[in-house]
């Protein structure tokens, strides 16, 4: 059911460097990194991911942390955000294509919590 987790750095190199040690000694590789994230992978399973906050603000223990939820299609992904607004969630990202092959919608939990929901389409 997860897709990805994210948690929140000041630091992307010094993060990085951490990470890529910790992981790597637990059996997790590298996935991939960009300017402002760094993603490790366990074999098959879901990613850890290691981002500067997008709104550039201070990573806190909320602010740039996300749980993302992998669902089967893109469809999934707009009923379940949509559900998910009609359950007292806030829109933090309508339901869209993200990126090569990525789909996703973000939301806010009533408590403020940030999650995903998301698929990867072929194309």
């Amino acid at each position: 059911m997860i897709g990805y987790i994210t948690l929140g750095t000041n630091n992307l190199d010094r993060a990085t460097a951490f990470y890529d040690t910790l992981l790597g000694a637990m059996g997790a590789g590298r996935a991939y990194a960009t300017g402002r994230l760094a993603a490790w992978r366990f074999k098959d399973g879901p990613l850890l991911v290691l981002n500067t906050p997008y709104d550039r603000a201070t990573a806190t223990v909320g602010n740039g942390t996300m749980v993302a939820l992998a669902v089967d299609g893109a469809a999934a992904v707009d009923r379940l955000h949509a559900l998910a607004l009609n359950l007292g969630a806030s829109d933090e990202g309508a339901p869209g294509p993200r990126g090569q092959g990525f789909y996703g919608a973000y939301f806010r939990d009533p408590d403020g919590n940030k999650l995903n929901l998301h698929c990867y389409e072929e194309g």
